[in-house]
């Protein structure tokens, strides 16, 4: 895999996202399953260590910014759903790549 993949998976990932949120029949564990894998390919493929604080922290204003969107958005609504959707998505990648900093930092 190279940079072409992440960068492919991230272009999926979030049209993927957006689209299922416009489109009901397509919130089913099957879309969520392939979030899940296109993030863990973002995280894998397209963050590099210069970039990891950056990311972490657009992650984490990503996930404030979605929870604070459930007192505005009704569950079930189109904008509800396409940030849960993101969010599905992002965790994966934040999660590895939170993970390869923490393996840098214990290394020394």
């Amino acid at each position: 895999m190279d940079s072409k993949t992440g960068h492919w998976a991230f272009l999926i990932g979030v049209a993927l996202a957006v689209i299922a949120g416009f489109v009901p029949a397509l919130q089913k564990p099957s879309v969520t399953w392939i979030l899940v894998l296109l993030g863990l390919i973002v995280g894998l493929l397209n963050i590099t260590s210069k970039e990891v604080q950056e990311f972490l922290i657009a992650t984490i204003a990503l996930v404030v910014a979605a929870s604070s969107a459930v007192n505005i958005f009704t569950t079930g609504s189109v904008m509800y759903m396409i940030l849960a959707n993101i969010v599905t998505f992002v965790f994966p990648a934040s999660l590895i790549v939170a993970l390869k900093a923490i393996w840098q930092l214990a290394s020394g």
